[in-house]
């Protein structure tokens, strides 16, 4: 009889975790898990009730043999787990409204994974996230690590680097909905393309041939950029407008993320227009969650509402469940993740963590050789790596100095007087979740 697997998900009271049952729930004659631990902190112990109840009740309606366990005990939770997936924000969304606000307020790009708030982010996320992989080598050293939890690619860089723990896989939603969305554009069958994804999290580009090797990528840019009206893939991204000499130019499909660097005056008017009016994208977030968990509460619902799209994590499960269920059983699917580069990119250096296609395989991620990059897309790649480097040592060590450069390099900060200000202003803010700049 096979056994059952043990899945740990931290970070388990998160709006999102609906979507995550969804997914093993619609594949558990593949992957048969046995015992799903929810685990959360003190401070966001009601809303893993509210959900986790929730997906108590998705369980039984989807009458499959499987134990779900609520628990505030994270070390209960990792012992002999097969597989622990993160989905954690530090400091909740009140730390995401001070991400945005405080750099909006200086009259620079806020946002959640990138500039000033996206290293915060970070500077908050990678210290927990190390904490746990200590737990994960004494508790289930066998386990591989599935992680959700933005800014993926550098908490990826961090449990490479730091951690020193290489069953990681990084991953993120984007890739997912490009696939899809972009398939239905050309009018084929994602069956009969090959997406091939190359760069950093946030920050990738890539080509789309069919099965007989022929480039689409051309016409996809013609019919994604060269006409008005193109919804943007990613919920907090208003549109796809760019310059279109610049993308064909690329000759390469851009992230959505993109826009931040390509069209940064354009996406700072609008941020800066919305923010005066509505606030941050985090506080629309907070409403929009106070929404949904208020929906969980009902006792009769037993499945994943609609409304959980607006929160911008469609297709979650089609990343996080097959990623497992592809390990599990050694299926080869092919997916876009935040892994080693070992080469792939030439680049960058062999031992980063970047976001690339690989096949995904019963012993982890096999990445496709991409090669190097035309200067277009090398200079802002090699760049914002370093940035990320910067960071990810800056959240370990607490180096103000460390984090300043980081600043100074990120192109949606000015640099000087107004990076040190804006730093400063998000380190008092998050002190409380930043011990590693308070130690003296």
């Amino acid at each position: 009889m096979t056994k059952g697997l043990k899945i740990v998900t931290i970070g388990g009271g998160s709006s999102y975790t609906p979507e995550l049952m969804e997914g093993f729930i619609d594949r558990y004659q593949e992957l048969p898990v046995k015992e799903f631990w929810l685990v959360d902190i003190e401070a966001g112990k009601e809303k893993l009730d509210i959900v986790g109840n929730m997906a108590k009740r998705m369980v039984k309606a989807a009458g499959i043999d499987c134990e779900v366990h609520l628990t505030l005990d994270r070390r209960e939770a990792l012992k002999d787990a097969d597989f622990v997936t993160t989905q954690l924000r530090v400091g909740l969304l009140d730390a995401r409204i001070q991400d945005e606000r405080i750099p909006l307020s200086h009259g620079m790009i806020g946002q959640e994974t990138n500039g000033a708030g996206g290293i915060f982010k970070a500077l908050r996320t990678v210290p927990v996230i190390l904490d746990i992989v200590e737990d994960m080598k004494e508790l289930c050293p066998d386990a591989w690590l599935i992680n959700f939890t933005n800014p993926a690619g550098m908490v990826t860089e961090a449990v490479l680097r730091y951690g020193k723990w290489d069953k990681i896989i990084g991953l993120c939603n984007i890739p997912v909905n490009a696939v899809v969305e972009e398939a239905k554009l050309l009018g084929r069958d994602t069956r009969d393309l090959f997406f091939h994804f190359a760069g950093l999290n946030h920050l990738h580009w890539h080509t789309v041939k069919d099965n007989r090797g022929n480039d689409l990528t051309a016409e996809l840019v013609d019919v994604m950029y060269g006409q008005k009206g193109t919804d943007s893939i990613v919920a907090n991204i208003k549109d796809n407008e760019y310059l279109l000499e610049q993308i064909k130019h690329l000759g390469m499909m851009p992230c959505p993320y993109h826009q931040y660097y390509y069209m940064t005056d354009k996406m700072l008017k609008e941020e800066l227009a919305d923010f005066e009016v509505n606030g941050t994208r985090a506080e629309k977030v907070k409403r929009i969650e106070h929404e949904l968990f208020e929906l969980y509460k009902d006792p009769a619902l037993d499945y994943k509402p609609q409304q959980l799209a607006e929160r911008g994590g469609a297709r979650y499960s089609e990343a996080a469940c097959e990623i497992i269920n592809a390990i599990y059983n050694d299926k080869r699917r092919v997916m876009t993740v935040s892994t080693r580069n070992n080469g792939t990119i030439t680049d960058l250096p062999d031992d980063v963590a970047v976001e690339v296609t690989c096949m995904i395989t019963g012993a982890g991620p096999v990445p496709f050789q991409f090669g190097s990059f035309p200067p277009q897309e090398r200079g802002l790649l090699q760049l914002m790596k370093a940035m990320e480097l910067l960071t990810v040592e800056a959240a370990v060590t607490g180096d103000k100095g460390t984090l300043l450069q980081a600043f100074t390099m990120n192109p949606l900060i000015l640099s000087g007087y107004a990076a040190k200000e804006v730093m400063e202003e998000l380190l008092a803010a998050h002190k409380e979740y930043l011990p590693n700049f308070y130690r003296n």
